[in-house]
């Protein structure tokens, strides 16, 4: 009976594996990636090294920006640029720059794009760093004599 137990955990262990098909994203330190994927939307996704020496993933960000930028500048329509960098994906749109792990999973959100397009730190975000609060009150009236 144990050895059963064993066999039937084994194969959903074997089944779970299988359907994680998912591509990885590498894990170079450093490195910052273009990921342009597939013609047909099946294939294997192709990598290119935009960047070197990068020490954190918002500069892999900037690099894929600037990259996004002069494809556009020079009549590009690609308005929607994927990256990788040290196991993660990054997505840049028109909402900002976002992270994930895998290329279909949940994103989080790190750069917000302002009304002039430049990419900023969200306000959330930017309270938590420097204790910001999120509005003011004004001064209490004075009291009726």
């Amino acid at each position: 009976m144990r050895g059963l137990t064993l066999a039937a955990v084994a194969v959903a262990g074997l089944a779970v594996v299988a359907c994680d098909s998912a591509p990885r994203p590498p894990y170079t330190p450093g490195v910052c990636y273009a990921v342009t994927p597939a013609a047909d939307g099946k294939g294997q996704a192709e990598l290119s090294v935009v960047a070197r020496d990068q020490p954190q993933i918002e500069f892999c960000a900037a690099r894929l920006e600037e990259m996004r930028l002069r494809f556009l500048r020079m009549g590009g329509s690609r308005r929607e640029i994927t990256g990788a960098y040290q196991g993660q994906y990054i997505f840049i749109d028109r909402i900002g720059v976002s992270f994930s792990r895998t290329l279909d999973g949940n994103r989080f959100i790190a750069l917000a794009r302002t009304g002039d397009g430049r990419l900023a730190i969200p306000a959330a975000i930017q309270r938590q760093i420097d204790g910001t609060p999120i509005a003011v009150a004004a001064p209490p009236p004075a009291p009726a004599n």
